[in-house]
């Protein structure tokens, strides 16, 4: 099947022929018709399934022509992070400037300054790709107005969700127009999702794209066992003797990430920390330069494990696993992109051998626990009912202290008074 088969215009058509696309992925084939004909989709695939794709092209098709003085925003893209806002946006730039009319899309974001984006809607806009809260704030200061959006997207709604926008949602949904089309994404369907989705859609078409159906991608996997204070010279001694020339290491916290990029560039690598506390011109920089090879090591949260779309990354490390089995999915997926090759390694110690085998029961993985020499693993599992984790970086979900077992470890190590 190719894309001129799916009722696109040739100008869209060839649009995708320029960005190296020749053939649509599941995701694209099931989403793209039912959108064009004004339906509501309901889209699960996993990452790197081209969910992009399957609704910008439609969207942009479906656009009417700009008639007025100034421009109405038709078009609302709704995303949970600023990465994914600036990649989604990037993709309808570039699509948009294939079409014979002039179409303004506008990416607004938190993290930066709102005064310009408040200028940059002087005169209107056609598509608004936004992270909720930014876009609530743009409408409280009456720069932005939704009463003209005819077609709605929520991309990555499940993330949204974890992130806790439930309210801005629903707060932006209250300011659409009724009548209006709904495309909705989601690699995940929580009952909270699911919930989302029955009041959002009406008569949907359903498409759901399991693993077997998506694009072979290849990832080597690989788990090894590793105490945690050898972590990270195991991690330099694997840069090293592989030569790995952009690695991206993903860690618990953004104070890990801010030490071991600091043990990594005291080491000799060139290693930026990404997490949500940074600014949003840090952490462009960063991407900006990791993405040109200027960085080779990346170590970040799980703000960067979806939206982020790195050409040719070799390798991805689990420093620390993922506190949810799903985001292992998310976390490997940015490498081995677009028919690359890729690898994923991730790091187990004994505080985290239970929640591995957690991970790979879910995601049906047979890997052997590897050694390496000079980092052979010594530590001892800790009892199976301590809810403690005795790494402390907070990592593994299910283990971490709560705060009464915070408390109650303080009253055992403080003496009674005579």
């Amino acid at each position: 099947m190719s894309f001129s088969t799916l009722g696109l215009s040739s100008a869209l058509t060839q649009a995708v022929h320029t960005l190296g696309f020749d053939a649509p992925t599941p995701i694209q084939q099931g989403a793209i018709g039912p959108a064009l004909l004004g339906q509501d989709v309901l889209g699960s695939a996993q990452t790197g399934s081209g969910k992009t794709l399957a609704f910008a092209l439609p969207l942009l098709q479906r656009l009417q022509p700009n008639t007025s003085r100034v421009r109405q925003a038709q078009a609302l893209v709704l995303v949970p992070t600023r990465e994914l806002a600036a990649q989604v946006g990037e993709v309808l730039q570039t699509l948009a400037q294939h079409l014979p009319q002039r179409v303004k899309v506008s990416i607004f974001f938190g993290g930066v300054s709102i005064n310009p984006q408040m200028m940059g809607l002087r005169g209107g806009t056609d598509v608004v790709v936004a992270t909720p809260g930014r876009l609530l704030d743009l409408m409280a200061h009456n720069a932005l107005k939704l009463d003209h959006v005819a077609l709605l997207v929520l991309d990555e709604a499940d993330r949204m969700l974890d992130l806790g926008f439930a309210e801005e949602l629903a707060q932006v949904l209250a300011s659409l127009p009724a009548q209006r089309q709904n495309l909705f994404f989601s690699a995940t369907f929580s009952p909270a999702v699911q919930a989302l989705a029955n009041t959002l859609l009406h008569d949907a078409v359903r498409i759901e794209v399991d693993a077997a159906q998506q694009q072979p991608i290849e990832i080597i996997q690989r788990a090894i066992a590793v105490d945690t204070s050898k972590r990270t010279q195991l991690l330099r001694h694997l840069i090293k003797q592989h030569a790995w020339p952009r690695v991206l290491v993903f860690v618990a916290t953004k104070f890990a990430a801010e030490i071991v990029a600091d043990k990594l560039r005291k080491g000799g690598l060139t290693a930026e920390p990404f997490h949500g506390e940074l600014s949003q011109g840090k952490r462009t920089q960063v991407l900006t330069d990791f993405k040109t090879e200027r960085l080779s090591v990346v170590v970040a949260t799980d703000v960067a494990a979806r939206g982020l779309d790195i050409a040719n990354l070799p390798v991805v490390v689990n420093f620390d696993l993922p506190r949810s089995a799903n985001d292992y999915t998310h976390r490997i997926g940015r490498t081995g992109r677009a028919g690359e090759p890729g690898q994923a390694v991730s790091f187990v110690s004994a505080t985290s051998l239970a929640h591995w085998h957690l991970i790979a029961k879910r995601h049906q993985l047979d890997l052997p626990l590897e050694s390496i020499e000079g980092f052979e693993a010594l530590e001892a599992a800790p009892p199976a009912s301590s809810p403690i984790d005795a790494s402390g970086n907070g990592g593994v979900k299910g283990i971490r202290p709560s705060k009464k077992d915070k408390l109650r470890a303080l009253a055992a190590q403080t003496k009674p008074l005579d």
